[in-house]
């Protein structure tokens, strides 16, 4: 790299990546012509193996009749190995989604959606929460304590009017004083 931290130039010119490119799509457009015919031409063999050229001239009813019971049962175990094959790769597909998603697990490169914030009002998530049951406005406002200005003046009385300690000290010493406090319910402090 050379020190501004810019890539590289490639040793290579254009027109010779272009036509490296089109080389190696001609050479993959050969490749996949000549499988489709070498798939062919293997069909055509197995065929030829597994299915004989029928010879029905000359034949009596008997000869068909057996010719045809021979056929279904061939029919048959065919149809039992595809079944079977059919079987296989639907196992192996779930094991190989199944172990896919090990090695994901523990790969740890599992991707996490991007979660979006939604605001939903208390009613509205009581409603989607309860259905139909839910009835009436769920105003979180009005359950609230209400503080009064009054109650706050009283509570600034009650703190001024305290007055000395001494004398509180004074008057809740002793048994009486004790006994004062549990009469009164909490005490005069």
């Amino acid at each position: 790299m050379n020190p501004k931290g810019d890539k590289p130039k490639s040793k290579i010119s254009a027109s010779r990546k272009l036509s490296l490119k089109m080389l190696l799509l001609q050479r993959a457009c050969d490749d996949l012509e000549k499988e489709k015919q070498d798939r062919e031409e293997e069909k055509v063999r197995y065929l030829g193996e597994k299915l004989p050229p029928l010879q029905l001239s000359g034949m009596s009813l008997d000869e068909l009749q057996n010719l045809c019971k021979q056929l279904h049962a061939k029919i048959d175990v065919v149809d039992e190995e595809r079944y079977d094959c059919e079987y296989k790769v639907g196992k192996h597909n779930k094991d190989i989604h199944e172990l896919k998603l090990k090695v994901q697990d523990l790969g740890g490169k599992f991707k996490k959606p991007a979660l979006r914030k939604v605001r939903v009002s208390a009613d509205e998530m009581m409603r989607a929460l309860l259905g139909s049951k839910h009835k009436g406005s769920m105003d979180l406002r009005a359950n609230l304590k209400s503080v009064k200005k009054e109650d706050v003046k009283q509570d600034k009385v009650l703190t001024t009017e305290v007055g000395d300690w001494r004398k509180n000290v004074e008057a809740m010493s002793g048994m009486e004083g004790r006994k004062k406090m549990f009469d009164t319910g909490g005490g005069g402090q």
